[in-house]
């Protein structure tokens, strides 16, 4: 079997009958641009920075409340929340390093994918090798200190939501494997990594406390465990996180329109949405299958992603008809190029969806958008469209 066949068969999510899109002629200038840009910076990892305010160590990763301020009445006191409004003085290296290899890593595996060029694999591998295996740059396979605040907690389980830069990653690992960029014992310990975070994510009293949570969090913690489940092959995770979805996730956030309820309340209404739109959608991409199609799959009064996508679509295409207050801060950067629109266009058979997509900036130098658009390379997800 070609190498190609082989790796749309075995990595791909279920794909249905929709007009031929030709995704990979269509990204393969943007890929190539930047993957070329790419191979010159080296793996920037944890290990690169530290905090003073840091309850862990040099191989842990840590971040702070993004809306946690000091508090004017007192200066030396604990942290106040300011909804939406990010502290620019929080520390955030971290988080940055994190961002920068869900940035390059999945890039130069796409470049690989369009070109079978070795080096984009090789550099792609050097970051996993960085991250994941190298005892002296690695990270250590949990949150505990992520999203502290100052005064109040050395960690919190909304730190969780930190690794979502971790999805495309996942997703992308199999590539770098399948081209020969690591060897079967390194791609071993990559895998048992992500297992041992998982195992973290699912078992301690912080990715518990995010798992239960009842907006994005929630989503967010689903699709990473989905993915890392799937990378390493445990079926049991995967199994139930399609549960919550029916049981938690749409019930819970959907609303009889379509909408997220608990996304339109907070201070950045538009942007949450389409943040929480695209976790529900990605979860949807990596889980269904023949036997358990997510994407066909609504409720007894018909919510499901289906109508989600459909409520969100016509703001989208048109923002100027949004009904809701403007986001707090970058209102102006939003949409981008939302991956529910294309795992959504496709899907459904909705060309006016993916058209759409096409339209929509697909880079932002902004941090903010950084952090809060995680599918970056859908050749990674649609290698055979």
């Amino acid at each position: 079997m070609h190498r190609r066949t082989f790796l749309c068969t075995a990595l791909t999510p279920l794909l249905r009958a929709a007009p031929k899109q030709d995704i990979a002629g269509f990204e393969r200038p943007r890929v190539l641009r930047n993957a070329a840009r790419y191979l010159a910076d080296a793996p920037v990892t944890v290990t690169a920075t530290q905090s003073p305010r840091s309850a862990g160590g040099a191989h842990d990763f840590f971040s702070e409340g993004d809306y946690w301020w000091p508090d004017a009445n007192h200066p030396d006191g604990p942290y106040v929340q300011r909804d939406g409004m990010t502290n620019p003085d929080n520390f955030v290296a971290h988080r940055q390093a994190l961002m920068g290899l869900s940035v390059r890593m999945p890039a130069l595996t796409a470049a690989w994918l369009l070109t079978h060029e070795k080096r984009y694999a090789n550099k792609a591998a050097e970051h996993l090798r960085a991250w994941f295996i190298d005892e002296k740059t690695r990270m250590n396979p949990h949150l505990q200190y992520a999203q502290a605040i100052h005064g109040r907690t050395t960690g919190r389980g909304t730190g969780v939501i930190d690794t979502i830069h971790l999805v495309e990653v996942a997703q992308a690992i199999p590539f770098v494997a399948a081209a020969h960029a690591l060897t079967p014992a390194e791609l071993a310990v990559v895998k048992g990594w992500f297992v041992e975070y998982t195992a973290w994510m699912t078992t301690s009293k912080n990715g518990i406390e995010e798992r239960d949570t009842k907006n994005n969090h929630a989503t967010c913690w689903g699709m990473q465990v989905a993915a890392f489940a799937k990378l390493t092959g445990n079926i049991q995770l995967m199994a139930d996180v399609r549960k919550r979805y029916k049981t938690v996730y749409i019930p819970d956030q959907e609303g009889p329109d379509g909408s997220f309820p608990k996304e339109l309340a907070r201070t950045k209404p538009y942007g949450y949405s389409l943040f929480n739109l695209d976790a529900m959608a990605t979860i949807c991409q990596i889980l269904s299958s023949p036997q358990d199609d997510l994407w066909r799959w609504q409720t007894d009064d018909g919510r499901g992603i289906a109508k989600a996508v459909a409520y969100l679509y016509p703001f989208i295409a048109n923002k100027a008809a949004w009904p809701k207050p403007p986001d707090v801060m970058y209102y102006d950067k939003w949409p981008m190029r939302q991956a529910a629109l294309l795992f959504g266009g496709l899907a459904f058979n909705q060309p006016g969806y993916i058209e759409t997509w096409r339209k929509l900036p697909a880079d932002s130098e902004v941090e903010e958008v950084i952090r809060n658009f995680f599918i970056r390379q859908p050749v990674l997800w649609l290698p055979a469209t």
